[in-house]
């Protein structure tokens, strides 16, 4: 069974390709499960999402998408939910979606992911960051709004590195998505950035797997070509923690699926 849970149309406004062809390109693939997981709209960042106005038309064509390709691929409805007090909107959270993924993009509004900002690192301690960063997952997964976390460690998008053991860094977290029953996800699109890695590491990753957390898989995919991308090489992360499973959901409903 082959899974890919996080994927964007062009609605996000940084995204090439329609969803259709995002479709066929998994089928291609032989992607079993393919979620869309766009970005979700807020009264923040808005030339980075889709507006409130065009909800129901991202639902509906992902919706038809999955008629259409039923009995070919499973298709699942989602969004992609930036954490971020102030501006999370129940119209969003309430949303009618098989899941959410919660993702942590900013601390306090720094869009530390983005290079256009790349040069306030120089201006932060590193161990602070990364202990903010983390500090903000653990508090994402308190909220209980979600029911998968978005590349657990994106804070290392641009090779930075803690000079403090990372693990001691996101222990507190990795305790709170535990009790939050959350689901991390293997995120390839690390391997398209300059750290070069799948989110998480593997050693975040055992640390998963040590606390009986479970995984999903996701190409964050915002172009044709990047849909399954780096698979192999977040499946083979998987197994080196000790995962041989993984979940999707429907309805927000987990199922268990070997892969």
């Amino acid at each position: 069974m082959r899974v890919d849970l996080h994927n964007h149309t062009p609605l996000c406004n940084h995204a090439e390709g329609s969803p259709r062809e995002f479709v066929l390109k998994a089928v291609e693939e032989g992607i079993d499960i393919f979620g869309f997981s766009d970005h979700a709209p807020m009264e923040f960042d808005k030339k980075y999402r889709m507006g409130f106005s065009q909800m129901h038309e991202y639902e509906q064509e992902i919706l038809n998408l999955k008629d259409e390709f039923k009995g070919q691929i499973d298709i699942r409805l989602a969004y992609e939910v930036d954490f971020l007090h102030g501006y999370m909107d129940e119209r969003v959270l309430n949303a009618n979606v098989d899941y959410l993924i919660g993702s942590v993009h900013f601390i306090n509004k720094w869009g530390f992911d983005n290079p256009e900002f790349i040069g306030e690192y120089k201006n932060r301690d590193i161990d602070k960051i990364y202990q903010d960063y983390f500090d903000a997952v653990a508090a994402m997964a308190k909220s209980g709004k979600f029911n998968i976390v978005g590349h657990l460690d994106l804070i290392k998008v641009f090779n930075y590195r803690p000079k403090k053991d990372v693990r001691l860094i996101a222990k507190n977290a990795i305790k709170a998505i535990k009790e939050a029953n959350l689901t991390v996800e293997l995120n390839s699109a690390g391997l398209r950035k300059p750290v070069k890695e799948v989110y998480p590491s593997l050693e975040l990753l055992e640390m998963c797997y040590e606390n009986s957390i479970d995984i999903t898989f996701g190409s964050d995919a915002h172009k044709i070509e990047q849909v399954g991308f780096g698979y192999p090489q977040a499946a083979e992360l998987a197994k080196r923690a000790g995962y041989d499973s993984c979940v999707t959901f429907i309805n927000k409903d987990k199922q268990l699926h070997k892969f």
